[in-house]
């Protein structure tokens, strides 16, 4: 799955930019357009992550409908693949430390989308779920 939301953006009376996204918590704002889209990227990653923490399915984003798209970061993205497959496959932290050989506290931090885990951690883990990371490579609008 493409981790990418549709940004909505909202120009103040003092100028400043507001930035949602469509049936995620939150709101931020930035003194510029560039500056209100990074600052969406992280309320994006700070709203996902919730669902995360409470063990539920990761909102599928809305139809774009013409409106930028936010990029949920790479390894970021790879962290909400591996808690949709351990949803889907009903595999409780657990069991995928058991099949990793590793204490169910490091997948506790491989799920969690704040912690800094190692990429190819994250990907050991999907593999071990039967799910392949891959990665594209898009130019910057």
């Amino acid at each position: 799955m493409l981790y990418a939301y549709p940004v909505d953006l909202e120009t103040n009376p003092d100028g400043t930019i507001t930035a949602s996204f469509e049936g995620l918590p939150g709101a931020t704002d930035g003194a510029t357009r560039e500056e209100a889209l990074r600052e969406a990227q992280d309320l994006l990653v700070t709203s996902l992550s919730i669902y995360v923490d409470d063990g539920a399915a990761v909102p599928v984003p809305p139809a774009a409908n013409g409106r930028l798209l936010v990029y949920v970061p790479m390894l970021e993205a790879a962290k909400l693949a591996l808690h949709t497959a351990m949803l889907e496959n009903k595999v409780s932290n657990v069991e995928l430390a058991r099949r990793l050989g590793v204490a169910e506290s490091s997948v506790r931090r491989l799920r969690d989308l704040l912690h800094e885990s190692k990429i190819g951690r994250v990907e050991a883990a999907l593999h071990a779920l039967g799910r392949q990371a891959t990665v594209e490579v898009l130019e910057v609008a």
